[in-house]
């Protein structure tokens, strides 16, 4: 078994993606207050607003009696790995929002920057709110893609769920909203909605699975476990992302600046761009 699959099984084992919505940790966000007499944060260039055409009594008609038949991070339509022929690699970070997870991990998006490495970015409607300037700046930056992680960071199930000790959403109207009370958000600040959607602790069934596909969004899971819920130590992010093969989808975490994820993947990034891995956003490899 390779190093990477036994570090994903253990942080699997132990709660890996609990880090951003369980327990409490630093908020702080890694920048400075606003000074009101400097330059303006960049603004988003707004488009017309394009909200979801299937509407919450739509979904509850359709879903709201069908039975789940699975659990886990695996469904019809979950994407865990990037379209075959694919040899690229998508770094993927969550911002959970919440007491536990509001923090902004000014470091890791400075190397991604400097690096010029591109990212999706998976946002909950919490870490927007606490956030506003620097989402500004990240909305505004081509380098990186705006996605939705849900408006309360929940697991996304139609009968309440839980994971890691967080209770899903409990029926399919809760599903809606959970997805489209940030879409919403997300398309009001982008002008666009976003293509791509994650739940918190990205566990799901496949009915709230194919909700998610039915309110025009790609359910993006993950095959590579990077920081284990920012809970790894930089020496383990770098050994799990470093060994990244091509074709990966690899979910770390931005709003946990206190861990390890920023060190570790400013170590594991040159490595990979040196054994001639390219970095892609999931909507370049999902046109």
């Amino acid at each position: 078994m390779s190093t990477t699959r036994r570090l994903v099984l253990a942080a699997l084992a132990g709660g890996a993606l609990t880090a951003c919505g369980a327990q409490e940790r630093s908020t702080g966000s890694g920048e400075a207050a606003p000074d009101p007499s400097a330059a303006p944060s960049p603004t988003v260039t707004v488009r017309p607003a394009r909200l979801p055409a299937v509407t919450r009594a739509e979904i509850v008609a359709r879903y709201g009696h069908a039975v789940p038949r699975t659990w886990g991070f695996d469904a019809p339509g979950v994407l865990h790995r990037l379209p075959a022929g694919q040899k690229a690699v998508a770094l993927t970070f969550d911002a959970c929002g919440g007491r536990g997870g509001s923090g902004y991990d000014r470091a890791l998006i400075d190397f991604l920057r400097r690096r010029e490495i591109p990212a999706t970015l998976f946002l909950n409607s919490r870490w927007i709110d606490a956030n506003p300037a620097v989402f500004r700046r990240l909305a505004a930056e081509p380098l990186f893609e705006i996605a939705n992680h849900g408006t309360r960071h929940l697991p996304l199930s139609v009968t309440g769920r839980s994971a890691y000790g967080i209770p899903g959403t409990r029926s399919a109207a809760e599903v809606y909203d959970e997805v489209a009370g940030n879409r919403a958000k997300l398309t009001r600040l982008l002008g666009s909605p976003p293509r791509f959607f994650r739940s918190g602790t990205a566990y799901c069934d496949d009915v709230a699975a194919g909700i998610v596909t039915a309110l025009g969004e790609r359910f993006a899971g993950f095959s590579v476990n990077g920081d284990a819920g920012a809970t790894f130590s930089p020496e383990q992010v770098s050994t799990t992302v470093g060994s990244a093969p091509p074709g990966s989808v690899v979910i770390c975490h931005m709003n946990h600046p206190e861990g390890g994820t920023a060190r570790g993947i400013a170590s594991a990034v040159p490595r990979l761009l040196a054994s001639g891995h390219t970095f892609v956003r999931l909507s370049e490899a999902w046109h």
